[in-house]
């Protein structure tokens, strides 16, 4: 089956067709991103946010389920699928259980087209009501480039040293651009 055929059954063939055209034929561009050009009707609209929705919940069940970190390309999915297509800065963070499984995935902040202000006491407050032994963050770049900036490493270090003095680990935190995620413990930023 196409990607055609398959999106039709969702929202109708000649839509399909239309949306996969102005999306270039990026399947992850219409329900991913902002919405192409072409007069979406609302109801076509709900339709995709709703198998959106589904996808990325589908996406995060196995991270409740299991340690998050037996499984990247999952995390890498789920964060991809829940930040790409802003046009405004988020921080967000998963927090996680002794044995790493996802307690609870929030969007803590939320900025401008270029910066965002996070607030460590806040979310040292939230990894409490949490119990989180360990959390992930996780921002997307709304300009599409995926290398953080000197800010973004300077508060990674300033939330994993608030953090330490409750006990709550920092595994990682990702930068999502488009379909491109950077991670600072892969490139030993951390």
């Amino acid at each position: 089956m196409s990607d055609v055929d398959l999106l039709g059954m969702i929202v109708g063939s000649k839509t399909a067709a239309q949306l996969l055209k102005d999306a270039g034929g990026s399947l992850s561009k219409v329900l991913y991103e902002s919405m192409p050009s072409c007069n979406v009707r609302p109801r076509v609209r709900t339709k995709l946010r709703i198998a959106t929705e589904l996808v990325r919940r589908s996406l995060i069940e196995p991270m409740r389920q299991r340690d998050a970190l037996t499984s990247p390309a999952s995390v890498r999915d789920y964060l991809r699928m829940t930040l790409t297509g802003r046009d405004y800065e988020v921080f967000m963070v998963l927090f996680l259980d002794a044995q790493h499984r996802v307690l609870e995935s929030e969007e803590m902040f939320r900025g401008t087209l270029t910066q965002t202000s996070v607030y460590p006491r806040e979310v040292v407050k939230r990894s409490l009501v949490n119990n989180a032994a360990a959390v992930i963050f996780a921002h997307n770049h709304p300009s599409g480039v995926a290398q953080p900036s000197h800010a973004d490493e300077l508060l990674t270090r300033s939330l994993k040293d608030a953090l330490a003095l409750v006990d709550v680990k920092v595994l990682d935190h990702f930068v999502v651009a488009g379909t491109a995620v950077m991670s600072f413990a892969e490139r030993g930023l951390l």
